[in-house]
């Protein structure tokens, strides 16, 4: 697949975040092709090149020899140009609490397909806003991941909350043999949900307000709530986390504690977000939807159900299809319930 067309990216479409960047990133290093980015994150409040997405960049780099022009803070243009995809034994460190699964989703596709094993530490943060919690990537995607084709396994060693990070866990990745199509049309008959708060040198009483509130929205009974202290973390942070477990699918929804905001409103909004997804009748939630656009269009497409796109999705079908020659067709149905469909 590879060619020396370099491919041309303007960060500024669509949704106009990171995600166009590592998407971009981890579609380079699988096919060979060279691209240059502008207007990175033009979108955000803080444009350009934060340390976590430098982290991305590097992280790509190391693991397929590329040559990068532009991989500096702040940069609002990148050029990458890959080289061959090793597996191996590597440390990605982003020196803040920026989010180790978003590195970790960059690199993932490429050592998939590398043809040997990998084993890969993160060091950063495992719980921030906006971002893929550790417990979303371990145990709502990686299991999708694994029904592909690829065998991911994960060890988790310590939380890293905003803003002091060090996070740290590692993915021991076995290369996929000949992928499956992915479907996932429906989530079958709800098992369990599940709630869980968490402090780190904070009172405990905040994760149990959060949980009182998630409760009483959720109609929760006690013996599904736990109120845990994490006396192992490196700072001060607060999460709360429910978990909606499925006959084929499990979803987790995160709330990030911040300054000024109660715990109140921490587990009113998290409730808030998991009754959408339960009420609804779609199998993948909104997170997830955007999330498995990229390894479906790599091993052998397939279909799943899911509530409204995001505009964020929308703009990762782009991606995907300048790098791949993948349809990909999104298409509404009866009861707010959308079809995407990957064909490869």
């Amino acid at each position: 697949m590879k060619t020396t067309e370099m491919i041309r990216i303007d960060g500024s479409k669509g949704e106009g975040g990171g995600q166009v960047l590592r998407t971009a990133l981890s579609l380079s290093v699988v096919t060979g092709q060279p691209f240059t980015i502008e207007n990175i994150r033009a979108g955000r409040e803080k444009p350009g090149l934060m340390r976590q997405h430098l982290t991305c960049v590097k992280a790509a780099a190391e693991i397929s020899g590329a040559k990068v022009e532009g991989a500096t803070l702040k940069s609002a243009r990148l050029t990458f140009t890959p080289g061959t995809v090793k597996a191996g034994d590597y440390h990605f460190a982003i020196g803040t609490a920026g989010a180790t699964t978003l590195v970790a989703q960059t690199v993932l596709p490429a050592l998939m397909m590398a043809g040997s094993p990998s084993r890969v530490t993160f060091e950063g943060g495992t719980h921030n806003m906006q971002c893929p919690s550790f417990e979303f990537f371990d145990r709502v995607f990686l299991p999708h991941v694994r029904r592909i084709g690829a065998g991911v396994e994960v060890d988790f060693i310590r939380r890293g909350f905003f803003p002091a990070g060090g996070g740290n866990w590692s993915m021991t990745i076995t290369p996929a043999g000949v992928p499956s199509p992915l479907e996932v049309l429906e989530r079958g008959e709800l098992k369990e949900i599940t709630a869980q708060a968490i402090v780190s040198q904070l009172p405990i009483s905040i994760a149990n307000r959060e949980l009182k509130v998630i409760a009483s929205n959720l109609k929760l009974a006690d013996e599904v709530l736990s109120a845990l202290e994490d006396k192992n973390a490196a700072g001060p942070g607060n999460i709360a986390q429910i978990f909606a477990e499925y006959e084929h699918v499990t979803e987790v929804f995160t709330g990030v504690g911040q300054l000024g905001v109660s715990a109140e409103n921490i587990g009113k909004n998290t409730g808030r977000a998991a009754l959408r997804f339960i009420k609804g009748l779609a199998a993948v939630g909104p997170h997830l939807a955007d999330q498995l656009l990229l390894p479906m269009a790599l091993g052998r497409g397939g279909r799943f159900t899911c509530l409204r796109p995001s505009r964020h999705m929308i703009t990762n079908a782009e991606t995907i299809r300048a790098f791949l020659p993948v349809q990909i067709d999104i298409s509404e149905g009866d009861q707010g319930v959308w079809s995407v469909e990957v064909r490869c």
